[in-house]
């Protein structure tokens, strides 16, 4: 008989293939999508998660100009507005008449019943 994995909310680990840091509880990898661990109890449970931040956006270059560069820069903040996390997600450049869309996503987990 296995036991339960006891599962403590916000506990986090490096991912063995992309080492990117994902919590503890994650079944598949949120960066990489590999799957980590093969639990037969969690995929008879329902997924309890949702999104409840989504945001999109699109940049466009004109078609003339020196090229632009970006820095992509996520920042974390807690409920008295101090900044908890920052880091920079990625960076690039636009030459005239390129197109970038970025998507941030926020994705919530609640444990199951």
């Amino acid at each position: 008989m296995n036991a339960a994995r006891t599962v403590v909310p916000g506990k986090t680990r490096a991912c063995p293939h992309c080492r990117a840091t994902i919590l503890d509880s994650a079944n598949v990898c949120p960066a990489c999508n590999h799957h980590l661990r093969f639990d037969a109890e969690a995929r008879r449970r329902p997924q309890r998660s949702y999104s409840p931040l989504r945001v999109e956006g699109t940049i466009r270059h004109p078609s003339v100009g020196e090229a632009w560069e970006y820095s992509v820069v996520l920042s974390i903040r807690n409920d008295r507005g101090e900044e908890t996390a920052r880091q920079v997600v990625g960076v690039g450049a636009l030459n005239p008449a390129e197109v970038r869309t970025f998507t941030l996503s926020v994705e919530v987990s609640a444990p199951p019943k």
